[in-house]
């Protein structure tokens, strides 16, 4: 069954985004989630597929000019953190762009919480960069994304280091082997898996998270896993 929500994103959203779009239907397609996909209403997934590419190239050009001296290990770890769902989510989220009022959704997906979903949000969030590129060109994007991303990017000056390199540096520190992944299961369509992943120390302690990629399955269950270790002491 359909959402109730309106069928067209507000003025507001648009006066939020910075742009006057040419084809609404680039936002509109940008706020469809795939429980309302069919019938010739396109979701956001492909939108969500060249958002994260624009996004990408945005925010490794803010990283590239505001730290000229760092090499491109530490540059890496800060794009990662960057972009990142939970970066995504929180720009997406009541305190930035709220996505969520604008989100087209199925009922069964509305009741669920999507408009409250982190990962909805994120894929939202790219979706819309990507819309405002089609629309409007990279200079679009960038309007959007600069003022928003370029705070973040002083918030902390020192290089962030992902979960896995805190959780090995922790394991060695106690003498243990490093840490060891598997994965455990696998779901979804095969156009977009979602990945769960268990994370298990020397010691027999260990943790699951799920993530699009293997890759953000690991990091995801290698911080639940400092989160457990941390919360115990």
């Amino acid at each position: 069954m359909a959402s109730t929500s309106a069928a067209a994103p507000s003025s507001d959203l648009a006066a939020r985004l910075g742009h006057a779009f040419a084809d609404p239907g680039h936002l509109a397609r940008a706020l469809t989630h795939s429980s309302r996909a069919g019938g010739g209403v396109e979701s956001y997934e492909r939108l969500e597929f060249l958002g994260d590419r624009v996004l990408g190239c945005l925010v490794a050009e803010l990283l590239y000019r505001r730290f000229p001296h760092e090499n491109e290990g530490a540059l890496g770890k800060r794009f990662a953190a960057l972009v990142r769902r939970e970066t995504l989510a929180e720009v997406a989220g009541p305190g930035g762009l709220d996505l969520g009022p604008h989100l087209r959704l199925s009922r069964g997906e509305e009741e669920s919480g999507g408009r409250e979903n982190p990962a909805t949000l994120s894929d939202a969030c790219e979706a819309v960069i990507a819309a405002l590129y089609l629309d409007g060109g990279l200079e679009a994007a960038r309007r959007l994304v600069e003022p928003i991303w370029a705070p973040l990017l002083e918030a902390d000056l020192t290089p962030p280091q992902d979960a896995k390199t805190r959780l090995q540096e922790w394991a060695q520190g106690l003498g243990l082997p490093l840490p060891c992944y598997e994965e455990v299961a696998r779901s979804g369509p095969d156009h977009a898996p979602v990945f769960t992943l268990r994370v298990t120390l020397g010691d027999g302690r260990s943790a699951e998270a799920e993530g699009r990629s293997k890759r953000a399955a690991e990091q995801a269950a290698a911080a639940a896993l400092l989160a457990e270790l941390e919360a115990v002491g």
